[in-house]
């Protein structure tokens, strides 16, 4: 049992239900307007939209799934990936 459990933890992988444009990261980054988000929104220009935004992030948050993934965690990899 634990074998089988260790087994499907590293095998696991994130999906993110339904598409996100990259008008819909805009319309949530500019209501906050915080350097973080105008820097991922600069990123996400210059990469020419989110799909590898929302790969990179959900291969990142993998490794939190034995310890939790919260907002806080998100959060941190979107700084991550907008300075990558």
């Amino acid at each position: 049992m634990n074998e089988l459990a260790r087994y499907l933890l590293e095998n696991a992988y994130i999906d993110f239900q339904g598409g996100v444009s990259i008008d819909k990261v805009r319309q949530f980054l500019r209501e906050e307007d915080s350097r973080e988000s105008r820097t991922l929104l600069s990123k996400l220009i210059e990469d020419k939209g989110v799909d590898e935004l929302m790969v990179t992030v959900a291969d990142c948050l993998k490794e939190y799934i034995r310890t939790g993934i919260n907002e806080d965690v998100v959060r941190s990899q979107l700084i991550t990936y907008s300075e990558s």
